[in-house]
């Protein structure tokens, strides 16, 4: 955001549960944010713009420009997954009932348990603490929900409607959502374009971020800014 927001207004917002949003909801599942980013551009008065998701985020973009299309102008999704199964197995397993139990239970453990898993997830040094930090502002409950429902997620029947520009960036040593993602996206949207990264995992922007800044400022026809 700081590079990109040096040539046009960016904007984030935390899924409910997550960050600085609410966390006091019945259901965190995947629709639920779609309908989040529709009433965040309404109450900003945005009527369209390039969409830009991360892992969840960027299913849940997907996801939008099926539902209200005429939010999405373009549509970039990093490492995530268009069919649930395509999620890791810790996770999966994580979104079922008796994990997620012991796992409510269980958050000191399972931050510990992230921070010693983390150098395995990206390369980045200063990563631990940043997942760290994540989590301390992620209610469990909300986190383990709404990958029960990412899991149950498949969007290739409908990714044939999308007729916006869509580009799909993918780590090949992902080891939280399989890289291979980018087929199913290639042939279900018409205007996909493919972007792999050989040396990143899941978090690219980290593991390889000036190639990953050249290619989105590309993808958006936005000036180039170095790092």
């Amino acid at each position: 955001m700081t590079i990109l927001g040096q040539n046009c207004r960016t904007y984030a917002l935390d899924f409910w549960g997550f960050g600085e949003s609410g966390k006091k909801r019945n259901t965190y599942a995947v629709n639920d944010f779609v309908s989040l980013v529709d009433q965040f551009m309404d109450r900003l008065g945005i009527a369209q713009a390039p969409l830009v998701g991360h892992s969840m985020g960027g299913t849940v973009s997907l996801s939008v420009a099926l539902q209200y299309p005429h939010r999405a102008e373009k549509v970039v999704i990093i490492g995530s997954p268009i069919v649930g199964s395509s999620l890791a197995l810790p996770l999966k397993m994580a979104g079922t009932e008796p994990v997620a139990f012991l796992l409510f239970h269980m958050m000191g453990v399972f931050r510990q348990g992230m921070r010693l898993a983390s150098p395995f997830i990206c390369r980045d040094p200063r990563f631990p603490d940043m997942m760290d930090k994540d989590l301390s502002q992620t209610t469990l409950e909300s986190f383990l929900t709404s990958i029960a429902s990412l899991r149950r997620t498949d969007l290739r029947a409908d990714l044939h409607q999308i007729k916006i520009p869509v580009m799909g960036m993918f780590g090949k040593r992902d080891n939280i959502v399989d890289p291979n993602q980018w087929n199913d996206l290639q042939q279900g949207v018409s205007q996909s374009r493919i972007e792999l990264f050989d040396k990143a995992g899941h978090f690219i922007m980290l593991d390889e971020p000036e190639l990953f800044i050249k290619k989105m400022q590309d993808f958006l026809d936005i000036p180039s800014v170095k790092l």
